[in-house]
């Protein structure tokens, strides 16, 4: 029986299930929204399926038949994916599809930069990148939606393993004209009398919280934010300090303001960033070439994006 679909509209359909939209979906492949909603009108008509129902306020829905064939889509392109890792692991060559997540806090500093100068180094890779939460990156990990990722050593499960890259310690970010930008450090008590902008995505919420908490303290959290550039920019206009553990290239908030980087003093647990990926992955010649071009990286202080020469961050051995 001749084959009724393509891979590329099974990716497609499965990026649309899992977003439950085409804009989404269109930005995570990095293709047009026309080039998404025609493949899934194809393979609608191929299949004789509807396999979404169109909300117009919501976006899109799977329906029972869509779910059920999403769960089957996802079986299929692990399969190809896996039969494509075997053929580059006979070969000996580097090559084929890599899914590359990356937590959503600093995706927009590293991925980039490391994913283009690893597929300058392997030509015959071609990366995929999904920037997630981090309970997204343990679902698609699980799931083998995703290969590896970049990531933080929060809440890793004992399924995973985990490659430390660079130790980040916390540092408290304020605009130039705070009382505490002279600061050479900060302790979380001084800290107690200033109004926070709060970085407020799972995990790592409870990473910041964590220094109040041990210094039987409370933050007076005055802005919460889920996306970082917003919480540099609303710091860089005087609505309160931030602690963050990613300290950029420059000190320039998205808006133009000017940010001071100070250490948090104490006893605070600094930030990992890593690799996570499920036991095993590191067998296939494509992530084990993806850890090592990451660990060059890190052993050279030259991770993309970010200033690795910040008073007490550790370097990777």
């Amino acid at each position: 029986m001749p084959l009724r679909f393509t891979f590329r509209q099974l990716e497609y359909f499965v990026a649309v299930g899992e977003s439950g939209s085409i804009a989404v979906a269109a930005e995570n492949v990095n293709v047009s929204s026309p080039s998404i909603s025609a493949a899934i009108g194809q393979l609608e008509a191929e299949l004789g399926l509807q396999l979404f129902v169109r909300k117009h306020a919501r976006g899109l829905a799977l329906t029972q038949a869509g779910r059920q064939m999403m769960a089957q889509a996802i079986t299929v392109l692990n399969q190809a994916n896996a039969l494509t890792r075997l053929a580059s692991d006979m070969s000996g060559k580097v090559q084929g599809p890599l899914a590359l997540g990356c937590l959503l806090t600093f995706a927009q500093l590293i991925a980039p930069q490391l994913r283009r100068v690893f597929e300058h180094r392997y030509p015959d890779v071609r990366v995929s990148q999904f920037e997630l939460h981090q309970q997204d990156i343990f679902d698609r990990l699980r799931t083998g939606r995703i290969d590896i990722a970049l990531t933080y050593d929060l809440d890793i499960a004992s399924d995973f393993r985990f490659v430390p890259l660079v130790a980040l310690p916390p540092h408290v970010v304020v605009a130039e004209t705070h009382p505490l930008a002279g600061r050479a450090s900060v302790s979380v008590a001084e800290l107690e009398d200033h109004p926070m902008v709060l970085l407020d995505l799972p995990l790592s919420r409870d990473y910041l919280l964590s220094f109040f908490e041990n210094a039987r303290t409370k933050p007076r959290i005055a802005e919460r934010t889920r996306d970082i550039e917003v919480m540099r920019s609303l710091v860089g206009n005087g609505f309160g300090y931030a602690i963050a553990n990613i300290r950029p290239l420059n000190d320039i908030a998205p808006d133009g303001k000017r940010l001071r980087y100070i250490p948090l003093a104490g006893k605070v647990r600094p930030m990992t960033m890593g690799l996570a990926l499920v036991a095993g992955a590191e067998n296939v010649l494509t992530v084990r070439a993806f850890i090592d071009h990451c660990r060059e990286h890190a052993a050279e202080g030259t991770l993309p994006g970010m200033n690795m020469r910040q008073p007490g961050t550790a370097r990777a051995p």
